[in-house]
C-alpha cells in the first residue's frame, strides 16, 4: 500500500516590533520615481491612522555574518520617509516601536518587487462604494475630502457615480461600460431613465458620451437659456423646480427639467413688468417671451428726450470721473494693474454707465397714441422697446402734407408726372397773358410748372455733374424713409424698400448679424435730427466717412434675396449671389450654425447623409445611414459642430471673371455716358437646396423650370 505524502507547511516570516531609530533605508528597494500619494500626505494619514501596514526589513549583518541590531527595510521605503517626517516634527518618538515583518531568505530586491508588482490597484468602483458607505455612516462631503487628501468637488464626483443605477454600475464593473460613459449618465439622476437610455444604446450607432449627455436631457431647458436667466436660476429652485448637472464637464449651470414651470414664471414676469410699463401711460403693450424680426416694421417711432441728470447725478458723475483719470495717471506707467485698482475701475465705468443711461421722456399727447413691446433679450435681460405709433394711430395730416402726398403718389415718368395730372401743361397750350398789368399778382400754376420744370431738368444735369451732391442727394432721400415715416423733404424720388422675414426665419432677431443691424440703425437714429426737415443740414455738417457708413447702412436695408415661391426673381437672386460674392460673405463666420432646428431636423434622410459625408466623408455617413430620421439628425448635429459646414443656398462661391459686369465710358456728344454690356448678369444655380419658404423637403419642380428657364436667359 502505497504511503500518502506529506504537504510541506509554509512558516510565515516573524513579526516584531523594531524601535524606529534601528531601522534605516535599504539600496535594494526598486521603487526610485515618485509616484502617488506624497510623503507629506502619507505622514498625514499615519498621523491619523497610525500604521496600516507593517514594514519588511531585513537584519543588517556585519562582516562576519552576525546579526548588528540594526534592520534595513527593502519594501516600505515611502512609509518609513513618512514615519522620519513625524519623528523630525517631534510628533512620534525616535525610539516608537514600529511593527515589521522580518526576513531573512530570498534576496532583497526580490522582496521589494514582489510588494510592489503584486500589489493589485483598487477598481474605482470599489472607491466610489467605500465613499458612498462613509456618507451613509454620517461623515460629511469635506470630511471624507480631508481624510483621503482630495477636493471635496472629487468626493461629490465619486458620489454622484455611486448613485447610478445598480444595473449600469454593474456594467462599468463588467467592463460593457466606460468611465466616461459612466460619467455622462450622471446627468440626469433618475435611474429609471438612466437604464432606458442604456437599453436604447444597445441598437444605437453611437455610445459616445455625448450622445448619452443628449439623450438624458432631451425635453430639459439649459441654464444658458434666456428663459432661464431671465427668471433667475434661484427663484426657478425655489418654485420647485430641479435642475440637472454635469460634474464632469462644462455644462453652463446645467438644464432645467421642469419646462412647464419654468415657462409659468416666464409668463408671470414678463406680466409684471409689463404692467410697471402700461403705468407710464401708454396706449398698448405687446408682450411675447421673443418678437419676430421686423415686429416693428410700419410704424412710426416716437423720439424721446433723455431725462437730465439731478445735481447729486451730475455731482457723482464728475466725482467718478475725477477718481477714474485719477487712477488711470497714477497706474498709467504699470504694466499690469494691480487687482484691487482693476476691480474698481471696473465699478466705476459700470456707475458712470448706469448713470450715463437715462431714461427717456415722451411727449403725453403722443404717447397716448404710442405703444411698447415687451420681451425678453438674448441675454435674458428684459428688454422694453418704447414709443412705437400704429398707422392706425397717426394723426390725421395736415392738408398740406396730404396735398404733397397725392402729389408724390402720382407716379408716372417725366416732370408732368412729378406735378400730378391735374397741374400738366399740354405742349401745345399756350401762355394765356393778362390784358391788363394790375401790379404784382402771384403767377399762374401753369407758369410755376413751367418754370420749375426747366429748373428741375437743369438741377438733374448739374447733379450729373457732381457726384459727391448726387451721393448726398440720394443719402438724404433713403435716410428719409428709413428714419422718418412722413418724411416728405426731398426732391429726389428715390423710394427704398426694406422687406422683413420674421414669418420666413423665426428666431432671426436673436442672431448675431441681426441684431448688429438693429444696433447699427439705432446708433444712427441717436445721431441724427428727430425733425425731417433738418436732416439735410446735419447731413452735410456730416464728413466723408460717416456719410459714406450711413449711406451703406441705408442700401443694406433694402436688400433682399429671399428666393420666395410666389415672388419669382430669378434675376435679382443672380445679382444676390454675385453681391454675396463681392464682399466674401461666410455664412459659418457671420453666426449661422447647422442643427436640427436650422436645417437637419427639416429634409430628407438623404440631404442630412449628403451634409455628413461633405464634413466628414463617407464613413461617417455610413455609421449614421441606418439611424431613423430624429436620431439621424441628432448624430449628424454632432458630427457636423464645428466644422463650418453649410447648406448650398449659404454658400458663397467665388464671382467669376467671365460674369462680373463690366462698365465702358464712351464719349457721346461730349458727354460720358455708360454702356451696358450685353451680358452683364451673374449667373447663379437657383435650382438647388432648400427654399426659404415652403417646400421644405426640396425644391420643386416649378424651381427647376425656373432655374432652367433662366440659366437660357442668361446665356442668350
Amino acid at each position: 500500500m502505497a504511503r500518502k505524502t506529506q504537504t510541506q507547511k509554509i512558516t510565515l516570516s516573524a513579526s516584531r516590533d523594531i524601535p524606529f531609530d534601528r531601522l534605516t533605508l535599504s539600496q535594494s528597494n526598486v521603487r526610485h520615481v515618485k509616484a502617488g500619494v506624497s510623503i507629506e500626505e502619507l505622514a498625514e494619514d499615519i498621523a491619523r491612522r497610525t500604521l496600516l501596514a507593517s514594514l519588511t526589513v531585513r537584519p543588517v549583518l556585519d562582516d562576519k555574518g552576525a546579526e548588528t541590531g540594526m534592520f534595513e527595510i527593502p519594501a516600505g521605503g515611502r512609509r518609513y520617509r513618512a514615519l522620519e517626517l513625524l519623528v523630525k516634527q517631534k510628533r512620534l518618538a525616535r525610539n516608537a516601536p514600529v511593527p515589521c515583518i522580518v526576513r531573512t531568505d530570498g534576496l532583497a530586491e526580490e522582496d521589494s518587487l514582489a510588494e510592489n508588482v503584486q500589489r493589485a490597484p483598487l477598481h474605482p468602483l470599489d472607491q466610489f462604494r467605500a465613499f458612498q458607505a462613509m456618507r451613509e455612516k454620517g461623515r460629511s462631503e469635506e470630511e471624507i475630502a480631508a481624510a483621503f487628501f482630495v477636493a471635496p468637488a472629487v468626493v461629490k464626483q465619486r458620489l454622484k457615480l455611486a448613485a447610478v443605477a445598480p444595473t449600469l454600475l454593474e456594467a462599468y464593473a463588467e467592463e460593457a461600460m466606460t468611465l466616461d460613459q459612466l460619467m455622462a449618465f450622471t446627468v440626469n439622476p433618475d435611474p429609471e431613465r438612466q437604464e432606458q437610455v442604456w437599453e436604447a444604446l444597445q441598437r444605437h450607432y453611437s455610445k459616445a458620451p455625448h450622445e448619452i449627455r443628449r439623450m438624458l436631457t432631451e425635453g430639459a431647458v439649459r441654464a444658458s437659456d434666456k428663459r432661464a436667466q431671465f427668471v433667475g436660476l434661484d427663484a426657478y429652485v425655489e418654485a420647485g423646480g430641479a435642475i440637472m448637472r454635469d460634474l464632469f464637464s462644462q455644462d453652463d449651470g446645467g438644464w432645467l427639467q421642469d419646462a412647464g414651470l419654468l415657462d409659468l414664471m416666464v409668463s408671470e414676469k414678463l406680466a409684471e413688468e409689463a404692467e410697471a410699463v402700461r403705468a407710464e401711460g401708454w396706449k398698448w403693450v405687446e408682450v411675447a417671451t421673443d418678437f419676430v424680426y421686423g415686429h416693428s416694421w410700419g410704424m412710426r417711432r416716437l423720439r424721446g428726450e433723455a431725462e437730465p441728470m439731478s445735481a447729486e447725478e451730475v455731482a457723482a458723475h464728475a466725482a467718478l470721473r475725477a477718481e477714474m483719470d485719477a487712477l488711470e495717471a497714477e497706474h498709467a506707467d504699470d504694466p499690469e494693474l494691480p487687482e484691487a485698482v482693476h476691480i474698481r475701475l471696473g465699478e466705476i465705468e459700470t456707475a458712470l454707465e448706469a448713470l450715463e443711461a437715462r431714461p427717456l421722456r415722451f411727449d403725453p399727447e403722443d404717447q397716448a397714441r404710442a405703444g411698447a413691446f415687451v420681451s425678453i433679450d438674448a441675454s435674458g435681460g428684459l428688454r422694453v422697446e418704447r414709443g412705437f405709433v400704429r398707422p392706425e394711430d397717426e394723426p390725421a395730416p395736415e392738408p398740406e402734407a396730404a396735398a404733397e402726398t397725392g402729389t408724390a403718389d402720382a407716379g408716372g415718368d417725366g416732370v408732368a408726372a412729378s406735378r400730378g395730372d391735374d397741374d400738366a401743361v399740354s405742349p401745345e397750350a399756350a401762355p394765356v397773358e393778362e390784358d391788363e398789368d394790375e401790379g404784382l399778382k402771384p403767377l399762374s400754376d401753369r407758369l410755376v410748372a413751367e418754370l420749375t420744370a426747366h429748373r428741375t431738368v437743369a438741377l438733374r444735369d448739374a447733379m450729373a455733374r457732381d457726384p459727391e451732391v448726387a451721393m448726398l442727394a440720394a443719402l438724404h432721400a433713403l435716410a428719409l424713409r428709413l428714419f422718418h415715416r412722413y418724411g416728405l423733404d426731398s426732391c429726389v424720388e428715390i423710394e427704398p424698400r426694406s422687406a422683413v422675414f420674421g414669418a420666413q426665419a423665426p428666431g432671426l432677431g436673436d442672431m448675431p448679424y441681426a441684431q448688429a443691424i438693429e444696433a447699427r440703425h439705432a446708433d444712427w437714429a441717436a445721431r441724427l435730427p428727430a425733425a425731417p426737415e433738418e436732416l439735410w443740414e446735419a447731413l452735410t455738417g456730416f464728413d466723408a466717412e460717416s456719410r459714406a457708413a450711413l449711406f451703406a447702412h441705408c442700401v443694406s436695408l433694402t436688400v433682399n434675396a429671399v428666393h420666395d415661391p410666389y415672388h419669382r426673381r430669378p434675376r435679382a437672386l443672380a445679382h444676390g449671389d454675385a453681391l454675396a460674392a463681392t464682399l466674401g460673405l461666410d455664412m459659418s463666420r457671420a453666426g449661422w450654425t447647422v442643427s436640427t432646428e436650422s436645417y437637419l431636423g427639416r429634409v430628407t434622410k438623404a440631404r442630412i447623409l449628403e451634409a455628413v459625408r461633405e464634413a466628414k466623408g463617407e464613413a461617417a455617413a455610413e455609421r449614421i445611414a441606418g439611424l431613423k430620421k430624429p436620431e439621424m439628425a441628432a448624430a449628424a448635429e454632432a458630427l457636423l459642430e464645428g466644422a463650418g459646414w453649410l447648406p448650398e443656398l449659404l454658400r458663397t462661391s467665388p464671382l467669376a471673371e467671365d460674369d462680373a459686369p463690366e462698365i465702358e465710358l464712351v464719349e457721346a456728344d461730349g458727354a460720358a455716358v455708360e454702356a451696358k454690356p450685353e451680358d452683364g448678369v451673374a449667373r447663379s444655380d437657383i435650382d438647388g437646396g432648400e427654399t426659404a419658404m415652403g417646400d421644405p423637403e426640396g425644391v420643386g419642380e416649378d424651381d427647376s423650370v425656373a432655374g432652367e428657364a433662366f440659366s437660357r436667359a442668361a446665356a442668350e
